[in-house]
């Protein structure tokens, strides 16, 4: 005889994003965990023979619902990247971090629920809420928030940067940083864009784009203007970098893996009392002469056992930007092989 879980909602609202558009997101539950699934009325029935299969289902739906009362607005890669939060490992093998670790006590259900509450970034002002949508990003997070320096690894799309800006304006908006200063080194993919007009501000803004980007989409462009002119954001290009000692604010390091080896240890040194870092790097993506001379590859080589530096490694099931851009990272790593 199969088990069944019924939850009601008082609120007709709420019901029809779970469920999505056409059930859609209730098809992708049913094909993450398995189970049969149906709405009806103000409520959603899960039938399953499997005990933990039902738990799994009661502790997803819990999360789904405090992240759609937060403004997230699930599809079905999100649902399916939720379902893999209450699992071990994800489902496709790859590796999770194991830096932070939970008390036996703990059933894998509330593992992965509490990592995925406890990751949520609230910034002040913001647009909206940020929520990891894999174990892994969730692991990032945490990492960024338990340490003063910070590597990520990870192909496009896996939200190494975004999540790294969402962090960094959480700190600055709430006071707990006097600044966020961008960095990024400035090499052409491929391109020689010659020489570029306008202030050192103009020259660089091209290579910092993708930085604005992510900020603009989690806050009204009116703070943006307003850290602007209280100098709460700086821009600083990495050659300008050398003999400065930044205190009491948030770094951020793009695209470090078109940094050299002098460059890096440069701009780790940098580092000054209050102050927190996070380099972000594609190894995927080295732009450089000689992908032997990056310095995120040397970096991870020579101080991945140094207590205080956290290295967490995003890959090809972390991509959240564009369900396309995971079948094309796998086809590029494919024809490598």
């Amino acid at each position: 005889m199969e088990d069944k879980v019924t939850i009601a909602f008082d609120n007709r609202e709420l019901l029809s994003e779970i469920c999505g558009a056409n059930d859609v997101n209730l098809r992708a539950i049913e094909g993450s965990l398995g189970g049969f699934i149906t709405a009806r009325g103000n409520e959603i029935h899960f039938e399953s023979r499997d005990e933990v299969t039902l738990r799994r289902f009661k502790t997803m739906m819990d999360s789904l619902i405090t992240a759609v009362k937060l403004g997230e607005q699930p599809s079905g890669d999100y649902i399916r990247a939720l379902a893999e939060e209450f699992l071990p490992i994800n489902t496709n093998g790859a590796p999770v971090n194991t830096q932070f670790q939970f008390t036996q006590s703990e059933t894998t259900e509330e593992k992965g629920g509490a990592l995925f509450r406890d990751s949520m970034i609230q910034i002040p002002h913001g647009i909206r809420h940020v929520y990891p949508r894999t174990k892994n990003q969730a692991f990032y997070i945490q990492g960024m928030r338990e340490n003063e320096i910070c590597f990520c690894i990870g192909p496009a799309g896996t939200g190494k940067t975004y999540l790294a800006i969402a962090h960094a304006l959480q700190m600055v908006l709430s006071k707990k940083m006097r600044k966020l200063v961008l960095t990024r080194p400035v090499v052409e993919a491929g391109e020689n864009l010659g020489f570029l007009p306008g202030d050192l501000a103009q020259k660089i803004d091209p290579y910092l784009k993708p930085l604005y980007d992510a900020m603009e989409s989690l806050v009204p462009y009116e703070i943006i203007q307003r850290m602007e002119e209280t100098r709460s954001i700086e821009i600083a290009p990495l050659a300008y970098m050398r003999g400065r000692s930044l205190n009491d604010c948030m770094v951020i390091l793009d695209e470090a893996q078109n940094t050299t080896k002098e460059q890096m240890k440069m701009f780790l040194t940098r580092i000054g009392s209050g102050a927190r870092a996070i380099i972000t790097g594609d190894a995927t993506q080295i732009d450089l002469p000689r992908k032997t001379d990056s310095g995120l590859l040397h970096a991870i080589e020579i101080l991945r056992n140094i207590d205080g530096l956290f290295f967490t490694f995003l890959h090809t099931c972390d991509v959240a930007r564009n369900p396309l851009i995971k079948k094309i990272i796998q086809a590029y790593n494919e024809s490598k092989s």
